[in-house]
């Protein structure tokens, strides 16, 4: 779909017409004095965006494994990938 650019005080008169366009896909740039400064849209989907509460990458101590290096803390492995500092 094709942005739709609206001045200020139209997308204030026409608002509901608007969000009811934004949560079918649409994008809406709105202007002043022919300048886009904000953009209307859908929001963002929450889904697949949280981490499941037993995730390893959110419990590395509780799903950590035993192998060459022994057991790693948080700490050891950022030492590993990022340094000492």
């Amino acid at each position: 779909m094709t942005d739709d650019v609206v001045n200020i005080h139209d997308a204030k008169t026409r608002l509901s017409k608007l969000v009811a366009r934004a949560e079918r896909g649409e994008r809406i740039t709105i202007a002043r004095a022919g300048k886009p400064v904000a953009q209307l849209g859908p929001a963002p989907s929450k889904k697949g965006r949280r981490l499941a509460d037993d995730d390893p990458l959110l419990n590395l101590e509780t799903f950590a494994v035993e192998g060459p290096g022994g057991m790693m803390s948080n700490a050891d492995i950022d030492r590993i990938v990022y340094g000492s500092s």
